[in-house]
């Protein structure tokens, strides 16, 4: 069975290792100049910078199996810290070594930064959702859930919203209290040892994984195909797919939700709806001098424009930019002073080192209530759809993306044969 797969993005690379495993032939179609979409390493002269700032965490359990299975070694790669969510106001949530629901009984009641009485009704409101298995009565934004659970105060503020914007990035006032939910569910109300653990890449994005899949299915005789944009996809004859000038029995395509109409003219109407709105990403990058670092790798930011301060090691810090906001209007030597500005504020004075600024304009689709997810399986035969916009249960996230990916290939080894 020859099957193409298109998109090499971390969906595409857990759709081709899964089919290759279950012995297709395996194509993989990607336009960029490496696998990897919208996590991997950026093109830049260094070759230590993303092309945007990813927080991996425990739970991304599909994710840590896929990088065993392409031979990635991410115990190696991962730096594994246990969840410590501060900021630049005095806030802070760490969780002890503890088993679940300890863990996160011990961090709420340790905060610093909120008084006890709300830290008694979060652990309460956090048992609760447990209880109903964090599913919601009604579908509403994660504004309206938290100002009707009472949850209005430092801990909102300093904790559930930047969160929010951080997981799902929309805003709090735009996005969706049940995916958030999902989100609570399996990060800090996961009872799996290790669910909340922030892995932090001692490399870049492609070590973790785009680099080791391309090794690993080329050595298993998949045919991979970089900078090469598809431009005809219709369906075969007899059946299957014509890729370009190739033929296939079957298709998974695994392209971000904006590009399937271009890629399937009207065909596009059998998928159901698409996600028609979009959210960017932005991610500045300085370059200290090597002594410069955080006390942990990770610190919020909040007062200006920034929202998340990564420590990358050696000098290099990142500042995440999640959604619509102010920071789109300024061009990028104006926005990098001004975060400048922002960091020094913590680590001291100096002076503004070398900077780049990415930005990504349709990063993800907006996380909203009711959002339609088109699923993998489609009306089109011999033709399924891989991507995190696929992945209902979860926001724009590596995790929704290999889970859809690996969803798609078993649903295509499983479909009906293409005529012959």
């Amino acid at each position: 069975m020859r099957v193409a797969v298109i998109g090499g993005g971390w969906a595409g690379i857990a759709a081709a290792v899964e089919l290759v495993d279950r012995g297709a032939a395996v194509t993989l179609i990607e336009a960029g100049r490496r696998l990897g979409g919208r996590a991997r390493q950026a093109d830049t002269p260094e070759g230590d910078l993303d092309n945007g700032q990813h927080l991996l965490l425990g739970a991304y359990t599909d994710c840590l199996a896929l990088m065993r299975r392409v031979v990635a070694r991410p115990e190696e790669k991962l730096q594994r810290l246990p969840l410590r969510l501060q900021d630049n106001r005095g806030f802070c949530l760490a969780l002890p070594r503890l088993p679940a629901p300890l863990n996160l009984a011990w961090g709420l009641l340790a905060a610093r930064g909120a008084g006890a009485g709300e830290k008694l009704r979060t652990a309460l409101w956090m048992q609760g959702l447990k209880q109903r298995r964090f599913r919601l009565d009604h579908e509403t934004s994660v504004s309206a859930w938290l100002d009707a659970a009472g949850q209005t105060g430092a801990l909102r503020r300093h904790l559930w919203e930047p969160l929010c914007l951080a997981a799902l990035n929309t805003p709090p006032q735009r996005a969706s209290a049940q995916v958030f939910a999902h989100v609570l569910r399996d990060s800090l109300g996961s009872a799996a040892p290790g669910a909340t653990d922030l892995l932090f890449p001692r490399g870049t994005l492609s070590d973790l994984l785009p680099d080791p899949a391309t090794t690993w299915l080329a050595s298993r005789g998949a045919t991979l195909h970089t900078s090469r944009r598809v431009r005809h996809l219709e369906p075969g004859p007899t059946g299957g797919w014509r890729v370009d000038t190739e033929h296939f029995d079957r298709v998974i395509v695994a392209v971000a939700p904006q590009h399937l109409p271009g890629l399937l003219g009207e065909r596009a109407q059998a998928l159901g709806p698409l996600p028609e709105q979009f959210e960017p990403i932005g991610t500045v990058y300085f370059r200290y001098p090597p002594q410069v670092g955080l006390p942990f790798p990770l610190l919020g930011l909040q007062g200006g424009l920034g929202q998340w301060l990564v420590d990358r090691g050696r000098g290099v810090l990142a500042v995440s930019l999640s959604a619509h906001g102010d920071w789109e209007a300024l061009p990028d030597p104006e926005l990098a002073r001004a975060l400048h500005a922002e960091i020094v504020a913590l680590i001291g004075p100096r002076p503004l080192p070398p900077w780049q600024v990415i930005r990504e304009k349709r990063a993800t689709f907006a996380c909203t209530p009711g959002l339609p997810r088109c699923p993998q399986a489609t009306a089109l035969p011999d033709l399924w759809l891989a991507g995190d916009h696929c992945w209902a249960d979860y926001p724009a996230t590596l995790e929704g993306a290999v889970r859809s990916g690996l969803a798609a290939a078993r649903l295509c080894c499983a479909g009906t044969p293409a005529a012959s």
